[in-house]
């Protein structure tokens, strides 16, 4: 069996619309053919973990199980129940697997054996349904449409994060022909969008620039102008092929006649840090607020943790921040990259309260504008060199 991983080659992408085509012509018609698009995910996950990834494929059966089988177990707990105890093993349970990935190359120096392509974004997506069943807005779950959920194959491997509920409300209601000839219209611009940033943009910032920056920075060593372009140049390059992957994700998502969320809406013009992490990687940006910080940040009021609501929201700030560090993987400079974001945000809240204090002695115009555009820009692009790990090789060697 041939292996091919999603959105890299045009072999990829040519069963891909041959596949679509007969599911664009059925949503046209106003029906939905659930075993058809059942078949297709079912094709595309077997070329996605088939072949040379057969393994990753076997892991990703018995990931998909255990966590079927506990977030049915604690549906049924939280019919009956809703002890903090249980919903903390449970999200323990759901997160055990991932830290585990995360850990063993740390301990070990070699990758888990249980890991597989994605298993991030699907453990995101397990978490987020757990605390909505604890909420109590889940309350029911079909085992079909929770596989359909989770093994949504367009998303997969890196996201966009979907939620459970936004999803299957898609799922559930077939768009009218008018709502899904917008929706084509779109899916086409993202798809080609696509191919402009993540085969033309990020494979000359990545391929054919990156390469050349990084070899003379470490021929000057230190602190040098080849150093400034490698950091502008790897932040184009990270921006534009992770943007490129989402766009295609989103597009077929439209394809298929579910609105997966976009991951980013023009980044590189926020006027702030807290502005850069609503257009940067919405979706998991999103879901550490929500899951993370909120509720954080409500636990801390409700035990009267703190009293001042800005050491409470700084609190918040740096173990959401933290907790992201950890998860890109153990290394000093992804949890460095966490503990900058946090400090800026946190810099950026304090300006933001002194700004409105004195909102009427310091200017607000289109030149400041841009600069506050230009910083935001620039801080960003260095916290994107710290997370490259290109300075521990630039120091260490």
């Amino acid at each position: 069996m041939i292996n091919l991983q999603p959105y890299q080659n045009p072999l990829y992408f040519g069963l891909l619309i041959l596949a679509l085509i007969p599911e664009i012509i059925c949503l046209l018609m106003g029906k939905r053919f659930r075993w058809y698009e059942t078949i297709v995910s079912l094709i595309f996950l077997m070329l996605t973990f088939g072949g040379t990834k057969i393994h990753e494929g076997l892991m990703l059966i018995c990931y998909i199980v255990f966590e079927s089988i506990l977030t049915f177990a604690y549906l049924k707990y939280r019919k009956k129940d809703n002890r903090g105890s249980v919903f903390v093993i449970a999200i323990i349970l759901s997160i055990l697997p991932l830290v585990i990935v995360k850990i063993t190359p740390a301990i070990s120096g070699s990758q888990s054996i249980i890991g597989f392509l994605g298993i991030s974004y699907l453990t995101f997506k397990t978490v987020g349904m757990l605390m909505e069943i604890r909420d109590g807005i889940i309350k029911e779950i079909s085992l079909f449409k929770l596989l359909q959920f989770l093994l949504f194959f367009p998303t997969i491997s890196s996201g966009p994060i979907d939620r459970y509920r936004r999803f299957i409300g898609d799922y559930d209601n077939t768009p009218s022909k008018e709502k899904y000839l917008k929706m084509l219209e779109k899916a086409v611009h993202y798809l080609f969008l696509g191919f402009l940033y993540k085969f033309v943009l990020a494979y000359f910032f990545g391929t054919v620039l990156l390469p050349i920056m990084s070899k003379g920075s470490l021929a000057n060593g230190g602190i040098s102008w080849w150093l400034v372009g490698y950091t502008y140049t790897y932040s184009m390059d990270l921006f534009f092929d992770f943007a490129g992957y989402s766009l295609f994700a989103v597009s077929i998502s439209y394809f298929m006649g579910i609105e997966t969320p976009m991951n980013f809406n023009r980044p590189f013009i926020s006027k702030n840090i807290k502005d850069f992490w609503n257009r940067w990687h919405m979706t998991l940006s999103f879901w550490f607020r929500d899951y993370i910080y909120m509720r954080l940040v409500f636990f801390m009021m409700k035990r009267k943790v703190v009293k001042s609501r800005v050491l409470l929201g700084n609190i918040g700030y740096f173990t959401l921040f933290i907790i992201m560090g950890f998860w890109h993987g153990l290394t000093w400079y992804y949890i460095v990259y966490g503990l900058f974001h946090a400090c800026a945000i946190i810099i950026n809240d304090a300006w933001l309260r002194f700004k409105k204090k004195h909102q009427d002695k310091i200017p607000s115009n289109k030149f400041t504008e841009l600069l506050a555009m230009f910083t935001t820009f620039n801080v960003v692009c260095f916290s994107f060199l710290i997370f490259s790990g290109f300075l521990d090789k630039l120091i260490f060697g």
